[in-house]
């Protein structure tokens, strides 16, 4: 069998809760082709570089996938028909990429990096406004 990544990006309006029924679909339809997917990544709505069918975002996932051509194929004859799906591509590899991805890996580590909230210390409180001196409000600017 072949090995594939597979990007899907849909329509923005969709709930997260869709994109991931749409992604268990894909599964389904690849296991009936005979072939499995190893990996699913949904990397949430994310906004897209140019318009696709009036939408400036999209739900986008990730896919990795060893399968058959012709169970693929009918992946992709099933998106193509499909109103939720702006855009796929299906890419043939050598091998299959088990780790996360650099998108996710890269939102991970920035949360590592702030921590949570706690962590943070107070914010700077500026104190009550009227211990804060006023601005003047020049007549020229107005």
């Amino acid at each position: 069998m072949a090995l594939y990544e597979h990007v899907v990006i849909m329509r923005q309006d969709i709930s997260p809760q869709q994109a991931e029924a749409l992604n268990e679909q894909l599964k389904t339809l690849i296991e009936e082709g005979g072939g499995h997917i190893a990996k699913i990544e949904y990397w949430g709505l994310r906004n897209l570089t140019y318009r696709i069918k009036k939408n400036r975002k999209g739900h986008y996932s990730l896919l990795a996938i060893d399968a058959p051509a012709p169970a693929v194929k009918e992946m992709e004859r099933q998106l193509s028909i499909n109103e939720d799906v702006l855009r796929y591509m299906t890419v043939r590899v050598e091998e299959l990429d088990l780790e996360l991805s650099p998108i996710l890996a890269r939102r991970d580590r920035d949360r590592e990096d702030r921590g949570p909230r706690e962590d943070r210390g107070p914010r700077e409180d500026r104190g009550p406004r009227e211990d804060r001196p006023r601005r003047e409000f020049d007549e020229a600017q107005a």
